[in-house]
């Protein structure tokens, strides 16, 4: 069979599309195979359990918390300790009825812990809290994003490996035949009924299949290097995996999957997360302004006290309050309200523009699968009619009725069906997890 070079463009473009796309994959259509290591599901578990990058997000989910512990202890009373020591060179002596009087000791002691207290800041603590709640939250959100990308990449780059393959096998099985046709037709030259002519075109047609063979080897080792990038392996170690395609139709409820992915994509999440932040973000800026009450305690002891034994420490208490009220900031808190409710404005607009992307996905994921099934079906026709084609060829030709050309045309003809059921397959199998994706559903 040969397939040739005016096909091979289009045929390695959409193979290249859809391996650098950003899509998702699903239901395992896997089998054994000797010699192979990795099914779908271990591909994709073994992605993401190599992928430094789940682990720096997971380091920004541990700062958000930590960032909420400490938001926390503004809500705890403050307890210090204090120890201070002073040397006053001179002091005042005063001459007093034949004594000498001294009203401050030359070496000072204060010994006292202190302990503050907010009793009230309306709000502003709480605000903060709950932004860094928010924050936590986004966070985890984004390591679901992230896990849902590397699955599917890893889906994607293991399925184009299968069909690079399952295509390596059919340009095999064109190169045999048109081979074979070579072989009759070097004998029937040599019985004097065929001319050279006739072999050197089959050469020909050989040679191109060989180099659309050569296309589809070099794009099976770009996907080899592509999987092994994403398990972060050495680039020249070949992972191998294992499985074959299986066409398995299924029925879509695109208003059902509509609705799903609307419950359930993580981007969606994602920018509710955001106008969240944006909201919470608000509520501190709008907090800042507004006054606070602060209470302090302090106990200890300290020398220094009144006559006649200003060296003795005492024991002393201290008890106050402060408040604090806002009266001018040169406008800085207006303007933070400004930009404060233009980010939650814009957080959701966001909301709407993503909404509108996922059903768009949704959308594009069913045609996708549609257009592939109604290919599929058409393939298996093309087949047929291929088939039956290349039968009489041969026949008329081995009679002597027929042309080489016409031999050659229908080798052509059934290779490129079978191409065609072959990507047919493969697109519809990238559909449904597209579908996946889009509606929302974890993969791995």
């Amino acid at each position: 069979m040969f397939f040739e070079p005016k096909h091979v463009a289009p045929f390695l473009l959409t193979l290249g599309l859809l391996t650098a796309g950003t899509a998702r994959a699903q239901v395992p259509l896997s089998t054994a195979t000797v010699g192979d290591s990795l099914t779908l599901e271990a591909t994709v578990r073994t992605v993401l359990d190599a992928n430094p990058s789940i682990n720096a997000l997971q380091e920004e989910v541990n700062q958000a918390q930590a960032r909420l512990s400490e938001t926390r202890t503004f809500l705890r009373p403050v307890v210090n300790g204090t120890g201070t020591y002073t040397r006053i060179d001179p002091v005042v002596k005063l001459p007093f009825n034949g004594e000498v009087l001294q009203f401050a000791p030359n070496n000072n002691y204060d010994l006292h812990v202190a302990a503050q207290y907010t009793v009230l800041d309306l709000g502003r603590t709480r605000a903060n809290i709950d932004l860094s709640q928010s924050r936590i939250t986004s966070a985890t959100d984004q390591i679901n994003v992230t896990r849902r990308d590397l699955a599917f990449s890893a889906a994607q780059s293991y399925y184009s490996i299968l069909f690079a393959r399952e295509a390596i096998r059919v340009q095999d099985a064109q190169i045999a035949s048109l081979q074979q046709h070579q072989r009759e037709m070097e004998k029937r030259v040599e019985g004097g009924v065929s001319t050279n002519f006739d072999v050197t075109t089959t050469k020909v047609r050989i040679a191109q299949a060989q180099n659309t063979k050569i296309d589809l080897q070099n794009q099976l080792r770009n996907q080899e290097v592509q999987l092994a990038r994403l398990l972060h392996r050495p680039e020249n170690e070949t992972t191998p995996v294992r499985g074959r395609f299986e066409y398995n139709p299924q029925a879509v409820d695109v208003n059902a999957a509509l609705i799903k992915a609307a419950e359930n994509r993580p981007e969606v999440k994602l920018a509710k997360d955001a106008e969240q932040t944006a909201i919470a973000q608000q509520r501190v800026v709008e907090t800042n302004n507004r006054p606070s009450l602060n209470v302090l305690g302090q106990a200890g002891a300290k020398n220094g006290y009144i006559l006649p034994n200003i060296e003795r420490m005492r024991f002393n208490t201290v008890l106050g309050a402060q408040l604090n009220v806002p009266i001018y900031d040169g406008g800085r808190n207006k303007v933070q309200r400004v930009g404060a409710e233009s980010a939650v404005k814009g957080a959701q607009a966001r909301i709407q523009d993503t909404q509108e992307l996922v059903r768009a996905d949704v959308l594009q994921a069913a045609n996708n699968m549609q257009s592939s099934a109604a290919r599929y079906d058409n393939s298996e026709v093309q087949i047929t009619q291929a088939t039956d084609a290349l039968t009489r060829a041969k026949a008329r030709y081995r009679y002597g009725v027929g042309s080489n050309l016409d031999v050659l045309d229908a080798e052509t003809q059934l290779a490129q069906a079978r191409l065609a059921r072959l990507q047919a397959i493969y697109n519809y199998t990238l559909g449904q997890y597209q579908l996946r994706r889009a509606t929302g559903e974890q993969i791995w």
